[in-house]
């Protein structure tokens, strides 16, 4: 059966089916490899700039660094494979932990900040974790107390081994204060620091270090990425060099991206976006990592734009409304941006009409894939239409396949047909760590990630997102689509941020639901008003039974909406209102 046709001297899709070539072939190499590359070519320009700590790095001070790091893992004894967690906020330390172990060939394995001490210990022991690095605390969470609690061997001085039969793998914590104040040691004597650390590299010669270097293998595997969890109980996604490293490349690619760039990064570096197309993509090509905060704040995101004279700009679009929305926007000089990506959750098209115009954006594109795709599968391009900016995730990038398929069937659908996106190509991970189970559930034996999302593909290739299998509510047998409803809901002039579930219903099966956040001063529409405004824009089972107005949603740290809590949150307010 085909997948194309020819129409007026073009080939159109008649499947939901795209294999996207390229012009430009894979990297065939490690991250190490190809960054010792950018480093000498752009040696003496800025690499990295931490607003916070007041730190700035050029390539080669950058290379530098790394290598000294690399050198003291390596004089503790840190192999090849063996696995190395960090649990901190974003600063200059991370980049340099992130490079330093893969320079080594040892799995960096990324840990959520705003785990607490359950979810943490989840984390040590799913991923066997050898070492970990922390900062002593994120905002109200002691990290150390915690520490202290799972492991009470640091209370005491530890030579080689912590020696802690629940965690049995993990040998060292190793804590760094980013601000440079004193060491956590005095609390805990456990602990190894940051000095402590970097007084082993005269114990490694960097010919040592090269050799292990050009010891590693592309398709090894280098990050350990735990999904964000805003559907439930976190994964651990193995990652490869050749995954991210040509995810992060033609990334830059798609954006234009070079050495005169200079982005701006309010996006945590524990989660796909902050790891690979904030860090890896600059250091694939030369750009600036600009670090404007420890964690999402957006005035400090604004006013590290316009000292640093950032060319773009990440976010998730909850991130985008809190900077649009901030007291200080209109007074900050923004205009040296000009692109950027917006992903991790549906951008509506008011938001991004705002973006382009009142951010000076007019080349930001929207970027779709999961982590367990490294992370990317779609982008919209620069010289693409407004409707396909707005209204799509874009087309796959290069080198990968994209099929939307039946759910119930497996076949690929017809164009414009709702499916499951399905994704094949260098860029699906290696699979879930220690759990076979979860990996065939998710990958088929013909190589196909199955997503769980659900969407449409036109017939040039464009992707647009209609919800997630989980997502999607049964209405009375009507299949409902969030995103529509959110789309509608969006363009009401009061609403800042809506988010729409469904809920149980006796009659129905399930009800809508919507949450709605306001412009700040406005005054909020009532409940009936948003009703009646969906009225003639959509079919009537589709209209909101409940509204709610809400001052902020249940957020993951990179700013996804957690609609699973939002829908436990709903479920008990409504069953204590029947029972009242």
């Amino acid at each position: 059966m085909t997948t194309m046709q020819a129409e007026g001297g073009r080939m159109k899709l008649t499947l939901s089916y795209l294999k996207s070539g390229g012009e430009v072939p894979l990297l065939e190499r490690t991250i190490p490899a190809h960054f010792q590359d950018i480093a000498r070519r752009f040696r003496d320009h800025e690499a990295v700039v931490a607003v916070a700590q007041g730190r700035r790095l050029s390539y080669g001070q950058l290379a530098q660094e790394v290598d000294i790091l690399a050198r003291s893992l390596m004089a503790l004894g840190y192999d090849k494979g063996e696995r190395i967690g960090i649990w901190s906020t974003n600063n200059l330390e991370w980049v340099l932990i992130q490079l330093a172990c893969a320079r080594i060939g040892v799995i960096l394995v990324n840990i959520n900040p705003a785990y607490r001490l359950p979810e943490l210990a989840y984390a040590l022991r799913q991923s066997e974790l050898q070492g970990l690095f922390t900062i002593p605390t994120f905002r109200r969470s002691d990290y150390l107390a915690m520490l202290a609690e799972l492991l009470p061997e640091l209370k005491q001085p530890v030579v080689d081994d912590l020696g802690n039969t629940n965690l049995p793998h993990l040998r060292r914590v190793i804590c760094y204060n980013p601000l440079g104040s004193a060491s956590a040691k005095d609390a805990l004597p456990g602990l190894f620091s940051w000095i402590d650390l970097l007084a082993q590299a005269d114990n490694i010669s960097q010919t040592e270090l090269e050799s292990r270097s050009n010891s590693l293998h592309p398709d090894e595997v280098i990050n350990i990425q735990y999904t964000s969890g805003t559907t439930g109980h976190p994964k651990a996604v193995m990652l490869s060099h050749h995954n991210i490293l040509n995810n992060a490349w033609f990334t830059a690619r798609i954006m234009g991206f070079n050495e005169a760039d200079r982005l701006c990064v309010p996006v945590p570096f524990y989660h796909c976006f902050g790891t690979v197309l904030a860090t890896l993509l600059c250091l694939s090509c030369g750009a600036c990592l600009v670090i404007a905060c420890d964690h999402f704040e957006p005035g400090q995101v604004l006013a590290a734009i316009a000292q640093e004279k950032c060319t773009a700009i990440h976010g998730v679009p909850t991130m985008f409304i809190a900077e649009l929305e901030h007291q200080n926007f209109k007074n900050t000089d923004i205009s040296s941006l000009r692109t950027g990506i917006m992903a991790g959750a549906p951008c509506p098209p008011p938001l991004m009409k705002r973006v382009m115009k009142d951010m000076h954006c007019p080349e930001i594109i929207i970027g779709y894939g999961q982590t367990e795709a490294a992370p990317l599968t779609h982008l919209t391009r620069r010289d693409d239409s407004f409707d396909q900016r707005i209204l799509t995730v874009g087309r796959n990038l290069p080198h990968q396949e994209v099929k939307i398929i039946e759910v119930a069937t497996g076949e690929t659908v017809a164009v414009g047909q709702v499916g499951e996106i399905c994704f094949r190509g260098y860029h699906v991970m290696k699979g879930y760590y220690n759990d076979p189970e979860a990996t065939a559930l998710a990958i088929d034996n013909q190589g196909w990630l199955h997503s769980g999302d659900l969407g449409t593909m036109d017939s040039e290739g464009y992707v647009a997102i209609t919800g997630r299998l989980k997502d999607m509510i049964i209405r009375g047998g009507e299949n409902i689509y969030p995103a529509e409803i959110e789309e509608v809901l969006f363009n009401h002039p009061a609403v800042a941020q809506v988010a729409v579930i469904g809920v149980p219903d006796d009659y129905w099966g399930e009800e809508i639901m919507a949450w709605i956040s306001v412009h700040s001063g406005g005054e909020p529409p009532s409940c009936q008003e948003l009703q009646d405004y969906c009225r003639d824009k959509l079919a009537h089972y589709k209209i909101p039974k409940y509204i709610w107005l809400v001052e902020e949603f249940p957020l993951t740290v990179t700013g996804k909406i957690q609609k699973f809590k939002m829908r436990e949150q709903a479920v008990a307010q409504l069953q204590n209102k029947e029972n009242s």
